[in-house]
């Protein structure tokens, strides 16, 4: 999409050069010259103009940020097997159908599911999951870079530049972090929400 983009302006840029070299070295001047030259010229300018607005409409995929974890499947084997096959296949679907690297599962006080790339460290809620929860909202961190407080993901893995936390009502989190900054989409969010929605019935009972 990008070559495309490229050769769009290339080649309006050289049509916009021989426009203006053409009425420059022209021997006499005469309406029919002025208008052709004057349509030319606007056909190469708006050629460059679609080029550059097709670059802006097509942006570059944001680049994956090395994450430092290790790759793993942590399942509290304290649930029934009904609600560790849905955790199993949730979250696996999580992973490979968004630009997730990694999700937890907070419930009743104690972490039952990490996956992805994952760390050790001890996982406390902090003042953004405990916004969600008095909200009951998604909240996605897009950029976690710009977000005060970020540092409470630091437990679910370091540096994760993209963050969704979404509340099991009053009683859990689900937390999904991303590979690059701005790398969920709506379709992320809604399959997230979504899930866990029908999660929080299953732990429920």
């Amino acid at each position: 999409m990008y070559k495309i983009s490229n050769l769009v302006i290339v080649f309006g840029s050289f049509l916009l050069i021989l426009s203006i070299i053409n009425i420059t070295t022209a021997n006499e001047f005469n309406p029919s010259l002025v208008r052709a030259e004057t349509i030319s010229g606007i056909a190469s300018i708006v050629l460059i103009t679609i080029g550059y607005l097709w670059t802006e409409i097509n942006p570059k995929q944001p680049n994956k940020v090395v994450l430092t974890g290790k790759e793993g499947f942590e399942l509290c084997d304290e649930l029934s097997e009904e609600k560790q096959n849905e955790l199993a296949w949730g979250s696996k679907q999580i992973l490979t159908a968004t630009a997730a690297s990694t999700i937890l599962i907070y419930w009743d006080n104690k972490v039952i599911l990490r996956r992805g790339l994952i760390s050790n460290k001890n996982f406390i809620p902090g003042e953004i999951c405990n916004r969600a929860t008095d909200q009951k909202r998604l909240i996605s961190l897009v950029n976690t870079e710009l977000f005060p407080g970020r540092e409470e993901f630091d437990t679910v893995l370091e540096n994760l530049p993209a963050v969704i936390i979404y509340p099991l009502s009053n009683r859990g989190l689900t937390i999904v972090g991303g590979w690059s900054k701005r790398s969920f989409t709506n379709s992320d969010e809604k399959w997230i929400s979504g899930w866990s929605d029908k999660l929080y019935v299953l732990l429920n009972n």
